[in-house]
């Protein structure tokens, strides 16, 4: 390989790994941090959308009822307690729940959060309200 395809891959492999945003290892995710990332509405309907089969979603996809920057600061929230991965694409941030890395972590717990407030039937915009 010439120097030249050596300062490609290398100049590749950093692009790649800038275009993901800072998250905790897998060991590193911390319970009460997940617990305290989803006891907000808000992050909450946003974890609920990304579990009802969206496998990836650009932050401006989610129709939430809150300013740009509060939106950017719930979205920071669940990405540095574990519960989000997100990186970019273009001038998009693409977020992906973190199922199996929360399922290795913590055995059931995401899914009797989600499980709770579907039995619960909550109404979204009163939650979100209050």
């Amino acid at each position: 390989m010439s120097n030249y395809e050596d300062r490609r891959t290398i100049a590749s492999v950093t692009e790649a790994a800038s275009t993901l945003l800072p998250e905790p290892a897998t060991g590193e995710i911390r319970l009460v941090a997940v617990l305290s990332a989803l006891a907000d509405p808000i992050r909450l309907r946003i974890v609920r959308e990304l579990a009802a089969g969206h496998e990836q979603m650009a932050c401006i996809a989610f129709s939430l009822p809150v300013s740009k920057s509060t939106s950017t600061h719930h979205f920071r929230v669940l990405r540095e307690a574990g519960v989000i991965r997100q990186h970019r694409v273009g001038t998009s941030r693409m977020s992906t729940l973190r199922e199996t890395d929360l399922g290795e972590r913590f055995p059931g717990v995401l899914e009797s959060v989600l499980a709770a407030v579907r039995g619960e039937g909550l109404d979204e915009e009163r939650e979100l309200t209050e």
